[in-house]
């Protein structure tokens, strides 16, 4: 049986805000675009998300929520900064680490830990390892496998530990909500409330076939994970061929404003994302679904390798008007980064010399 561990930090950008500027410890802290400038909430402290602000929420909904709230321009450097240290402390313990963001992974001590209790207590000290190098709190979750140790992680935060064995598994998942299965999205969530689904024990009733005409392959994933079924191994960083996030709007949109608000938006997830995999792309592209469901790609080129997220965001947006989205409703957006390279690595071209 493996062994697997899911951390998660606390809040992240927010916190390191308020642990390095003291004033702001206990106050509502939202890290993200100015609401005067149409921006994005990136992050924000659990005393912000008691008034109902998350992450993905437009900053100007955000102010209406919480009219008290500190706002606060992301520094990336400082929080990849950082995450460096954290990922030291990962790798202290096995070189089976898959960082999934700048904040968060998968580690797999299978070979360490002859139990899962074991592997409880290996967590409790990774936390307090983390702590003690940065001052920040960490959540853990601990089971059999990812999609059970991701759950677990989420379920008592901030600062909390969850174990899941096999034998709580069944009864974990039946009463679990179906917002809280990680890998359904907001559309998944609405699909399966449309047919009275609302937990796990409801979609334990489903049939693989059912599953499949609603969700594609997805949804045999599905009908694993509420069995407690996830294959899936911790990866180690190899060599991906692109590094991509997307998201499914609730609502078509012909509004090229708020599109290029969430391009910019995936574009910082995406900046993060490779600066925790130490990759730089040289070049950068953008999907768009139509609500006919035609999907359309975009790509461009950069100069040198690239893994800012401002940079990022900002060719995505200049890819939009290669679209016709605006004249188009559109269901979906992404943002990636492709031909990836190690960060910092020097970029060579080949020169054409003419020789007559």
């Amino acid at each position: 049986m493996r062994k697997i561990i899911h951390v998660d930090m606390d809040a992240f950008f927010a916190s390191v805000e308020q642990l390095e500027r003291p004033e702001l410890r206990g106050k509502p802290v939202i890290v993200g675009g100015a609401p005067q400038r149409r921006g994005v909430v990136s992050t924000c402290s659990y005393e912000a998300r008691k008034f109902g602000v998350h992450s993905a929420m437009p900053s100007s909904t955000a102010l209406r929520l919480c009219p008290q709230a500190v706002f606060i321009e992301p520094d990336h450097r400082r929080y990849q900064r950082i995450s460096k240290i954290i990922r030291q402390e990962f790798f202290r313990l096995t070189p089976l680490v898959e960082p999934m963001s700048i904040d968060e992974a998968y580690l797999d001590v299978t070979d360490l830990c002859p139990d899962l209790d074991t592997a409880r207590q290996t967590a409790e000290k990774l936390q307090r390892d983390i702590f003690n190098a940065v001052g920040l709190t960490a959540s853990a979750g601990v089971s059999y496998n990812k999609f059970l140790a991701k759950t677990a992680s989420d379920f008592r935060k901030p600062a909390g530990l969850t174990l899941i064995t096999p034998a709580d598994a069944p009864g974990f998942l039946d009463q679990l909500p179906i917002e809280k299965f990680y890998g359904i999205g907001k559309v998944g969530v609405e699909k399966l409330h449309a047919i009275n689904v609302r937990s796990g024990r409801d979609l334990k009733k489903l049939s693989p076939e059912i599953l499949k005409s609603l969700f594609g392959k997805a949804g045999i994933f599905y009908y694993g994970i509420v069995r407690g079924v996830d294959d899936r191994p911790v990866e180690l960083e190899g060599d991906p061929k692109s590094i991509s996030r997307e998201l499914t709007l609730p609502n078509d949109c012909r509004d090229l404003r708020e599109i290029r608000v969430l391009l910019r938006m995936l574009g910082r997830k995406v900046g993060r994302r490779a600066a925790a995999k130490d990759l730089a792309g040289s070049s950068v592209f953008i999907k768009l679904k139509y609500s006919d469901f035609q999907t359309v790609t975009r790509s461009m080129p950069l100069t040198t390798p690239a893994s800012d997220g401002l940079l990022i965001g900002n060719m995505a947006v200049k890819l939009l008007a290669k679209t016709a989205a605006g004249s188009r409703p559109v269901r979906l957006v992404g943002v990636g980064i492709s031909q990836l390279s190690p960060a910092g690595e020097i970029a060579f071209e080949q020169l054409k010399i003419p020789f007559d």
